[in-house]
């Protein structure tokens, strides 16, 4: 991270802090927590859904 995205960043959190309580703000960091890890199981299911279409099909 660069030093300007550093001081950047770290004034958006103060402006944060000043603005919201801190049950928003945890409540905005576990809704965020929430959407990576959506992301996270979207990439892990089109990752199995490539091995399984790469896989031979069984025959009974």
């Amino acid at each position: 991270m660069t030093p300007r995205r550093a001081s950047l960043t770290g004034a958006l959190l103060a402006v944060e802090a000043l603005l919201l309580g801190s049950g928003q703000r945890t409540a905005r960091r576990n809704a965020w927590s929430g959407v990576v890890a959506d992301r996270q199981r979207a990439r892990e299911r089109v990752e199995a859904q490539r091995v399984l279409d790469g896989a031979p099909a069984l025959r009974s």
